[in-house]
Order: C-alpha cells, then structure tokens, then sequence
C-alpha cells in the first residue's frame, strides 16, 4: 500500500491533465471544480503516505513545496505570464508529486533517465512545462492560420513564393564568404573555429553591401571557381544553404507579424467580455489616449537603434488597460466605451486568442515522468560540447 500511494497521485496528476487540456483547448479554462480537490486531495493522500512510511517531515515538504510553488504562480499571474487556471493546476500538481515517482528507471548513451534536477520535481514539472509551450504554440498558430485566418497563408510562405530571389542571391554570397575563408585559413593555417566564423560573417557583409555589379562579379567567380574545384561539396552546400536560408527567414516572419496578427481578434466594444486578454496597453497622457502594443524586445531594440534608453524606462502616461493575462474586467470594459464616447478610441478593440497551456502541462508532465528535467540535460549536452 506504501508503494501504491505514489502510483495513484501520478495516475490522478496525468488524467486531471488530460482532462484540464481538453477543457482548456475546449471553453479556454481550467475549471475550479477540477483543481481545488484536486489540491485537497493531493495533501491527504501524501498524509497518509507520510504517516504509513513513518516519515512526519514527508507531509511537511508536501506543504512546503506546494505553497512555494503557489506563490511562484502567483508571481507569474500578477505579471502577466499565467491564468489563474494555470496557477491552480501548477499548484495540485504540486500538492500530488511533491517529489518525483520515479515511475521507471533506464540507461541511455550512458546516462540515467529520468534525469533529476537538483531542485523539486514541481520546479522540473514547471520548467518542462514552460519549454514544451513553443512547440505547442507553433502548432496552434498553424492550425488557427490554416482554418480560420487563411488571408495569412500568403505572408506567412512569401519566403518561398516571393522571397526567393533574396535567399538565392544571399546563399551565393555566404557560398563565396565559405569559399573565401576556407582558401584564407589554409593559406595562413589558421584552423581555428572561431576565427573562421568571425572571417565568414564579415565578408559575408562585405560582400552583401557591395554595388550589385561588383558583387554580381565577385560572386560568380568565386562560385565558379569553387565548383572547378570541387563540384559535388560545392552543389550540397549551395542547396543546404538555401534551404536553411528559406527556413531561417520562414521561422522569421512566423515569429513576427505573422504570430502577432494570427493570436489577436479585433471585437467592437460591446461584444466584449469579462476574461478576454487585451492585445496592447492603454495609456493617457495629456488627455490622449495611446496604444502600446510593442513587446519588450522591440522596445530595447529601438532604444538601441535611437541610442534612447528612455523608450525602455519612461512610461507612457497614466496605465488604463494592462495586457495582463487576468484580462479584462467589468470596470475596463466600461472606461474602454467611456473612452469611446469621448471620442478617444475607436469602437474597435484587439484582444489576444488565447494560446491554451494546459496542453503544455500535460506534455511536461509527461516529460518530467519518463525523461527528466530538460533543462539538466541540456546543460549536460553543453558540458559535453565544450
């Protein structure tokens, strides 16, 4: 029975999130009826099983841990980052695996799996869980781009229907930048990694700024040259590039203006409702109303481009609407058609689709369980490399 306790709060903490997934992916949210036993639950059975195992300290990491991991959420919640729903499921997970079960245990490559990391299996859980979100986003984004906003199809696969051109242009140039620096290091017999790379990125943007003549010269002599030289490689390299080239600027365009306008809804203000996400901030200052809807990073690069730091440290004026994932309230709604009725903004407001990540939990739980904590594996990885 001892053994049996650990088995049923992993069974109970997979279902619940299959089932908080479905729920999630189905109406948006992760109900309360599901997650608050769930956390009562997890509790009781982890006291029992500290009593049966004569361990008291075991219940009291238990708790411990799952007010730790409550209050980590809360800290994303208040930030923006998480639902409330995602908080409370962190939290019951918590409060069932306080410490890993160790379902199976396997060797691979010469290491241990499930890899543990050096903190709480909640903290893996949530780690996990926070990685295995971009997939998940990727697959979203195409799905909603592909059955209901099919107008972005065109955008989002003009690399390889009109940008063509560019990435064939751009693979010669890097060809020669290869082909240049192969030939210098040999010579110099500097077989040197990084230099090799510092050599081939600035003759790359050399070359890309030359006038189109020269570098049209430029460039076909050196491929030509490489081609007499050594055919086959020449041919593999010119199409790997390519296609990395085309994928690069793909991965580009969907994390810009194509994930941004696929995961936003524009909504006249009386259709508006309590929970739904703003798109931007709202700010007044000097009585006008401004919309912010740039990221953090595009803030800091634009700060680096004006050398104006002050786009990054000064607010905008007087905060009306948060982007916060809590979403908007009875009261914003109201000040938003207040506003309108001043003639401040327009009847129409953007508020984000949101991106379910319930579905996410569930993946890195299951990673959690039979892989380990990814992070620890990648910094293996890394230890590996160098």
């Amino acid at each position: 029975m001892m053994v049996e306790i650990p088995l049923i709060t992993t069974f109970i903490a997979i279902v619940a999130c299959l089932y908080a997934s479905y729920s999630d992916l189905k109406r948006g949210i992760i109900p309360n009826k599901l997650t608050f036993p769930l956390i009562a639950l997890g509790i009781i059975l982890n006291g029992i099983y500290a009593f049966m195992i004569g361990e008291i300290w075991f219940i009291v990491i238990c708790l411990v841990i799952t007010g730790v991991v409550f209050a980590l959420g809360y800290v994303f919640w208040k930030m923006g980052a998480w639902a409330g729903g995602d908080v409370k499921l962190f939290t019951a997970l918590a409060a069932l695996l306080p410490v890993s079960p160790l379902l199976l245990s396997y060797n691979m490559f010469g290491v241990h799996f499930p890899v543990e990391g050096v903190y709480p299996f909640p903290l893996t859980l949530i780690i996990n869980s926070i990685l295995s979100v971009f997939p998940f986003i990727l697959i979203y984004v195409l799905y909603v781009i592909l059955r209901i906003k099919k107008h972005l199809i065109g955008e989002l696969f003009s690399p390889i229907t009109e940008d063509y051109k560019k990435n064939f242009v751009l693979t010669l140039v890097m060809t020669s930048s290869i082909t240049i620096t192969m030939f210098v290091t040999q010579e110099l017999q500097l077989q040197i990694v990084i230099i090799s790379m510092i050599l081939m990125i600035l003759l790359t943007l050399v070359i890309s700024r030359l006038p189109n003549q020269v570098k049209a010269v430029l460039v076909s002599l050196v491929v030509v040259a490489s081609l007499f030289y050594n055919l086959e490689i020449t041919i593999y390299s010119i199409i790997l590039l390519y296609i990395t080239m085309t994928v690069i600027r793909l991965i580009r365009k969907f994390l810009s203006s194509i994930n941004k306008e696929a995961l936003q809804d524009e909504y006249p203000l009386e259709e508006l409702s309590e929970g739904m996400i703003p798109a931007y901030n709202l700010y007044q200052r000097d009585d006008k109303v401004y919309v912010d809807d740039k990221s953090f990073v595009d803030k800091i690069t634009e700060a680096i481009k004006t050398k104006d730091i002050s786009l990054i440290t000064t607010p905008m004026g007087k905060n009306l609407i948060t982007n916060l994932a809590a979403g908007l309230t009875l009261d914003d709604i109201e000040l938003l058609k207040k506003l309108h009725s001043e003639g401040k903004i327009s009847n129409k407001f953007k508020v984000k689709r949101g991106v379910p990540f319930a579905p996410s939990i569930f993946i890195g739980l299951l990673i959690s369980l039979f892989i380990g904590d990814l992070l620890a594996i990648l910094q293996m990885i890394i230890s590996w490399i160098i």
